[in-house]
């Protein structure tokens, strides 16, 4: 009964106080996605995998709510590593130019590229385009798909583990 009432009275201060609609994304306990329908007791969220997940209302508004549709705009975090042989101005020249070739960037906030960490095998470089928010997969998938060509094209080598096998002679 106790549950109940609190998904009773979390629905009302729901619907009172809005933190989001339905059409909005939202991270809320532990589940990111679409709100689809807010009732009285639960609200219901498509997830990306196009999963239901209905999450009762009082724990709901008793947690954290990220609500990704706020400012109409959202940071696209991507992370690219190259190698310590590369120019690093030359590189991140290349990479501003390919996120703000694209149509979707916006130019206001411009993009951030910079780097983030000096990694055991590669400089790692933060590529972080402003889009409106539903169009950041479709620029997130987008610099995944040109990074390479992007970089080979400028002679820059993205590193990646290898293995050496020692054998022993006469084993």
């Amino acid at each position: 009964m106790q549950g109940s009432l609190s998904n009773f009275a979390g629905g009302v201060l729901l619907l009172l106080f809005k933190p989001f609609k339905v059409g909005d994304t939202v991270e809320a306990q532990g589940i990111i996605g679409t709100i689809k329908e807010i009732d009285i007791l639960q609200t219901k969220v498509i997830t990306p995998q196009r999963k239901l997940a209905i999450i009762p209302n009082g724990p709901l508004l008793n947690g954290n709510i990220i609500n990704f549709n706020t400012e109409g705009i959202l940071r696209c975090d991507t992370t690219i590593g190259v190698s310590y042989d590369a120019d690093i101005t030359k590189t991140i020249e290349a990479l501003r130019k390919l996120a703000t070739d694209h149509p979707l960037v916006l130019k206001d906030p411009a993009p951030q590229i910079v780097v983030a960490a000096n990694a055991d095998s590669s400089i790692n470089i933060h590529v972080r385009p402003y889009t409106l928010t539903d169009d950041v997969w479709t620029v997130h998938w987008y610099l995944q798909q040109n990074f390479k060509p992007t970089l080979d094209a400028i002679g820059v080598e993205i590193p990646y583990p290898h293995q050496v096998e020692i054998q022993k002679q006469g084993s």
